[in-house]
């Protein structure tokens, strides 16, 4: 009985050790060659690729849409980092690649497109996951003046052009839901009183319960699915947690949708959520790069055994970087609901490398 999660917090707190404990068993007990990481890294890219594309399809041809990229933008990024981090390992082995990297860009284009016409939070966090990759991949392989003024600028005219191609796009095609400019409009409109709320109501623990949307009787003030797992794992198990349902989502975006995530966080968990979750958030970046520059030692030395982690590594931990902090500084939905569940996943993917099984 005490394992069962008494609210949203104990629930995502028990996921995320669920995790890290499968990862540990997964990376140290299936063979994770470079050859297959690889491959793997090959394959979800193109799944995201054609994902991201037939979501898109749906939108034009007024289906609705599931908006992938909220969820699974983080892991199709990290897929991409591992194929070029794989693709740098066998350059340097004298592998000849270039078939394999024509592939890799292609979907790299692919994403970007199909995945940044989807939803413009997806395009800040591609771009600036792949700036992050680069440097996580310059750094692993030594290689001299990672950060350049030409660099950081077509990086951040990348992210200009961008989002001036989707106000264009929105133009010509009437479909204001492409448009940049009406997120920033709907952001300046919400976000002040959402400001306001959070600021006002938040407390060392969880926020006062006048400001909470349910009734004075229900209302706890604390973890209240504001910051969730998705819906439909709270129902799976039958887990009693107050849960946003129909026109109460509008309610619930006032956090979840207007205000970046050390707000939202901060309103559902208390100021002490909030630093625990950026405790937690730099413990796995100073851990991750540790690791990452053991293998790298490992690799200079010849030692070909840990390629496959090591790519892996690259790419779980610039995914996780990125997601971080997109979701904790733009927006929230980065790291909350489903997209929650991947941030805990590729922090376990990272994680999982501290401990290593040996055989005798």
């Amino acid at each position: 009985m005490l394992l069962i999660a008494a609210n949203h917090l104990q629930l995502i707190i028990e996921v995320a050790i669920i995790l890290i404990a499968t990862m540990i068993f997964i990376i140290n007990l299936v063979p994770l060659s470079l050859s297959v990481v690889t491959f793997l890294s090959l394959f979800l890219s193109g799944a995201f690729t054609l994902i991201f594309a037939i979501d898109l399809v749906m939108l034009f041809a007024s289906f609705g849409q599931n908006e992938f990229t909220h969820p699974f933008g983080p892991i199709a990024l990290a897929s991409v980092i591992t194929a070029l981090s794989s693709m740098k390992v066998m350059e340097e082995s004298g592998v000849n690649v270039k078939g394999l990297k024509k592939i890799v860009y292609i979907l790299l284009a692919g994403i970007t497109v199909f995945g940044g016409m989807m939803h413009r939070s997806f395009l800040v966090l591609w771009i600036v996951g792949l700036f992050i990759g680069y440097l996580v991949i310059a750094k692993s392989f030594r290689e001299k003046s990672i950060l350049t003024p030409k660099r950081i600028m077509l990086f951040a005219g990348l992210v200009v052009a961008a989002f001036a191609l989707l106000q264009i796009f929105s133009m010509i095609s009437g479909m204001e839901i492409f448009s940049p400019v009406l997120r920033m409009q709907r952001i300046e409109t919400y976000s002040g009183n959402s400001l306001h709320t959070v600021l006002s109501s938040s407390n060392l623990i969880g926020h006062n319960t006048s400001a909470s949307f349910w009734t004075n009787d229900t209302a706890t003030g604390f973890a209240e699915g504001y910051i969730s797992l998705p819906m439909q794992l709270v129902l799976f198990f039958g887990l009693p947690f107050p849960l946003f349902f129909g026109t109460l989502v509008n309610q619930k975006d006032t956090i979840d949708y207007m205000l970046s995530g050390i707000f939202g966080y901060t309103f559902d968990f208390g100021y002490l959520g909030l630093i625990v979750l950026i405790a937690f958030v730099l413990i796995v970046i100073v851990l991750g790069l540790k690791i990452l520059s053991i293998y790298r030692q490992k690799r200079e030395k010849n030692n070909k055994k840990y390629l496959g982690k090591e790519v892996l590594l690259m790419g779980c931990l610039s995914g996780f970087i990125a997601q971080s902090l997109v979701g904790l500084f733009i927006f929230n939905r980065t790291i909350n609901g489903l997209a929650l569940l991947t941030f805990l996943f590729l922090a376990a993917s990272v994680l999982g490398h501290i401990v290593t099984v040996k055989r005798h």
